[in-house]
């Protein structure tokens, strides 16, 4: 069965999701990850959770789960990625709001 592409990483979050995602299609666990890769089980969570991680450590996260990054230039972003933009921009108001 064909391989489905992964969505366009157009944040961190979307990284994380992408790396979780992909790590959870391979049955690959978490602490194996990290020992493979020799980052913390942490930084690990942190990358999946979107949150900020050096390149290094990115780099040697996908090379544990037998990936790598492939740069493209951007086209434009999807109906559902600016359905997407926008709903987290609206949140982003109602919370900020006073």
């Amino acid at each position: 069965m064909p391989e489905l592409p992964s969505p366009p990483v157009r944040s961190l979050g979307d990284l994380g999701q992408t790396v979780r995602r992909l790590r959870q299609r391979d049955g690959l666990r978490a602490v194996r990850i990290a020992e493979q890769s020799g980052r913390s089980r942490d930084l690990l969570h942190r990358l999946e959770s979107g949150r900020d991680v050096t390149t290094s450590a990115l780099l040697d996260i996908l090379q544990a789960m037998g990936c790598v990054l492939r740069i493209e230039k951007a086209g434009l972003p999807t109906l559902q990625e600016m359905r997407q933009r926008l709903r987290l921009m609206m949140t982003a108001r109602r919370t900020d709001a006073p």
